[in-house]
C-alpha cells in the first residue's frame, strides 16, 4: 500500500472511530479503545519488541511475563487515549470539565502572579492531550508545542481538538519566537520534552539509569525569561475522572554557569518525569525509542 492510500485509509478510520465514540457511552468506548488497543499491539510485533527491550533495561529484575503484561497494557492505555481524543469533539465544555479534577493551582496562580508566563513540562503519560484542553476551559488557554503528524489530515483532525478549549498548536520547527511572545505575555506554554533527540539539539541526561538525549529547551527558555517551571500530569482520579496534577515550580534561579543550569533543570524535569513512570508503567509510551541517540563514546563501541 502506497503512502496516500495509507492516509486516506488512516482518515477514514478515525472517522468511523470518531463517529462510533461520539454514540457510545463513555465507559463503553474506552472499553473499546483498550480492546482495539490489545489488538494493534498482537499485529505490531516490531513495537511491541521496542518496548519489551526498553523495560527489560528500564526494570531488569522484571520476569519476561511482567514484561510481556505491561507491554500489551501499553497498547491497551493507548488505544483508552486515542478513543477520548475521538469522542471530545462531541462534547460541550462543562462535560470535559466534569470529567477532571484540578490539584495543585495555587502553583499556577502564584507562578503567574509574577507576571512572566509559565512553562508547563509533561511527557507521553497518563491523558497528556486531555490535560492542555481541559487546562484551556478551566484555567486559560496555552500554546501547546507539538510535532505535526505525518498524515496531514490526521494531523488536522487532532489540532481541532487540541484548540477546542481556545489552545494554540505551536509547531517544534518554529516554536522558539511564539513560545517566548506567550511567556511575555504572561501566557502558559505546554511542552513535552520526554522523547529522543538528535545529539546537537539536546543533551545526555539520566533516565532509567541510561544517558537519554533530551531536549534544553524548557530549561533554557526558562533562565533566559525568568518564566515558572512546573512539571504537571494527568492521571486516573475518582469515579473515571482525569486528575489534573499542577506541583511546585522548579528553582529556576542562575548561578552564572548557563551551561551547568540548564542540565541541572533538564535532569530534575525527567527526574519527575522517571518517578511518574515508576508509578504506572504502563501509562508511558514505552514504544518510542527513547534511548536511540547514543553518547559518541558508546556509539562507537
Amino acid at each position: 500500500m502506497n503512502t496516500a492510500a495509507r492516509r486516506r485509509l488512516e482518515e477514514r478510520a478515525a472517522a468511523w472511530l470518531g463517529a462510533l465514540a461520539a454514540r457510545l457511552p463513555r465507559r463503553a468506548a474506552l472499553a473499546l479503545g483498550r480492546g482495539l488497543g490489545r489488538l494493534w499491539g498482537d499485529v505490531d510485533a516490531r513495537h511491541v519488541a521496542i518496548a519489551r527491550d526498553n523495560l527489560r533495561r528500564a526494570f531488569p529484575d522484571w520476569d519476561d511475563a511482567r514484561l510481556w503484561r505491561t507491554a500489551r497494557a501499553v497498547y491497551a492505555h493507548l488505544g483508552e487515549v486515542l478513543m477520548e481524543l475521538l469522542r471530545l469533539p462531541s462534547l460541550s465544555r462543562e462535560q470535559v470539565l466534569a470529567m477532571v479534577e484540578l490539584d495543585g493551582v495555587e502553583h499556577v496562580e502564584r507562578a503567574l502572579a509574577r507576571g512572566r508566563g509559565a512553562l508547563f513540562v509533561t511527557g507521553h503519560y497518563g491523558n497528556w492531550e486531555i490535560h492542555a484542553i481541559a487546562h484551556g476551559w478551566a484555567y486559560a488557554p496555552v500554546s501547546v508545542v507539538a510535532r505535526p503528524l505525518d498524515n496531514p489530515a490526521l494531523d488536522r483532525r487532532l489540532c481541532a481538538v487540541r484548540t477546542m478549549s481556545g489552545n494554540t498548536v505551536v509547531y517544534k520547527q518554529r516554536a522558539l519566537i511564539q513560545v517566548l511572545k506567550a511567556l511575555r505575555a504572561n501566557a502558559g506554554v505546554a511542552i513535552l520534552i520526554d522523547q529522543n533527540v538528535q545529539e546537537g539539539d539536546g543533551i545526555f541526561v539520566d533516565f532509567f539509569g541510561r544517558p537519554a538525549a533530551t531536549t534544553t529547551v524548557a530549561a533554557a527558555v526558562a533562565l533566559k525569561t525568568g518564566c515558572a517551571l512546573i512539571p504537571v500530569r494527568a492521571v486516573w482520579g475518582r469515579g473515571g475522572r482525569y486528575r489534573l496534577l499542577y506541583e511546585p515550580p522548579l528553582a529556576v534561579a542562575s548561578t552564572g554557569n548557563r551551561q551547568q543550569d540548564i542540565a541541572r533543570l533538564t535532569q530534575a524535569l525527567t527526574a519527575r518525569i522517571e518517578e511518574w513512570i515508576r508509578e504506572q508503567p504502563e501509562r508511558w509510551l514505552w514504544i518510542h525509542r527513547r534511548w536511540k541517540t547514543r553518547p559518541p563514546e558508546r556509539a562507537a563501541r
